[in-house]
């Protein structure tokens, strides 16, 4: 194999699939990248057997071949270089680097034993709006549980159709929905994203620049396909719960404030509320007073007064802070609703004038 290219192609091609490199020491070669010659290229292709990348790398192909080589190594190799052209060529099983001054020799692994990655699915093609897809995950992933006991819960539900995306996401103790409109084509799928894979295909999307990527699902796996990137990732076979049904429409009280106003409170609070993180609301509406509180008997405690318009009833009630503060990345108005149904009973955050994103969180029981 003997190539010629350039760093920033390299560098790209390692930002895409370096997260992708798996970690199992039984199987050597998956923490590798896989470098593989094709007309007018270099295929640059990592998976952990449960999702796989593989970006086409424009390059001179002078010698066609195929290696191997530990991808940390490799990236920190790509990163340093100080000239622009970059030559890759393979020496008794070495991979040698050459860029202006500079001479690197890598060990490569045998990649005989490098898996398969699945082929292009047969299915229809799916055209999204890419900017649209990562809005929505990232409106609503942080939402998903970090473990897989339950797995629809340790997903990213994403459901595309003709009229618009719908992105949503539960631990079972706060949902987020985000609805974004589409009008890319006539087809309807839903599918459940494992969130470690969701958090990669943001990663993927934030680096790709064009403007629609395309999608191919079936049962077992999706594919999506941008700019020379093809991304394959698992998917969950279940039923992501009904959440609209828990959605209240109507609130007995309602709070409208400035965001920066909410997050300074809750910046403040998690300084006064130690290890439990909680943060109460009082809000009585007859005399105007929207008021914070947190304490901790190793720091002090805080009550702040936040200017609010005010409806409804009296309600006390507490909550989480984090519960509270991860949705506010995903609300671009600046200002937000509250809506109370009473003590102990769910809070709904939106933005106001924003109808696309719906953010519900239990309270605390005490």
């Amino acid at each position: 194999m003997k190539i010629g290219t350039t760093k920033e192609r390299l560098l790209r091609a390692v930002q895409l699939t370096e997260r992708i490199v798996g970690k199992k020491e039984s199987l050597p070669v998956l923490s590798c990248l896989l470098l593989e010659t094709i007309e007018h290229g270099l295929m640059v292709r990592a998976t952990n057997l449960e999702a796989g990348i593989e970006v086409m790398c424009p390059a001179e192909v002078l010698g066609s071949g195929t290696v191997a080589v530990p991808v940390s190594t490799f990236s920190q190799t790509i990163r340093t270089l100080q000239g622009d052209k970059v030559t890759l060529s393979i020496i008794e099983s070495n991979l040698i680097i050459e860029s202006k001054g500079s001479k690197t020799l890598i060990k490569t692994v045998p990649h005989d034993e490098f898996p398969i990655l699945p082929i292009q699915s047969d299915t229809e093609k799916i055209s999204t709006p890419r900017k649209k897809l990562l809005e929505g995950l990232q409106s609503v992933m942080y939402a998903a549980s970090p473990s897989m006991i339950r797995p629809e819960l340790g997903s990213v539900f994403v459901s595309i159709h003709n009229e618009k995306i719908i992105c949503a996401a539960t631990d079972s103790f706060r949902l987020a929905e985000k609805k974004i409109s589409n009008q890319n084509g006539l087809y309807k799928e839903d599918v459940l994203i494992p969130l470690k894979h969701a958090i990669e295909l943001t990663h993927i999307l934030e680096l790709l620049t064009n403007d629609n990527i395309d999608v191919y699902i079936d049962e077992a796996q999706m594919i999506v396909v941008g700019e020379g990137t093809k991304f394959i990732s698992r998917i969950i076979d279940g039923s992501f719960p009904n959440y609209t049904e828990i959605i209240p429409k109507t609130f007995s009280t309602e709070a409208t404030l400035l965001k920066n106003d909410f997050s300074e409170v809750l910046r403040k609070a998690r300084v006064f509320s130690g290890i439990e993180q909680n943060i109460a609301f009082h809000i009585y509406p007859n005399k105007k007073i929207f008021s914070a509180t947190a304490r901790s008997s190793d720091v002090g405690e805080m009550s702040d007064t936040v200017e609010a318009a005010l409806s409804g009833e009296d309600v006390d009630i507490s909550f989480h802070i984090n519960y509270l503060n991860d949705c506010l990345q995903a609300i671009k108005t600046d200002s937000i609703v509250l809506g109370f149904l009473g003590a102990y009973k769910p809070l709904v955050i939106k933005g106001v004038g924003d109808e696309g994103f719906t953010y519900l969180a239990m309270p605390l029981n005490k």
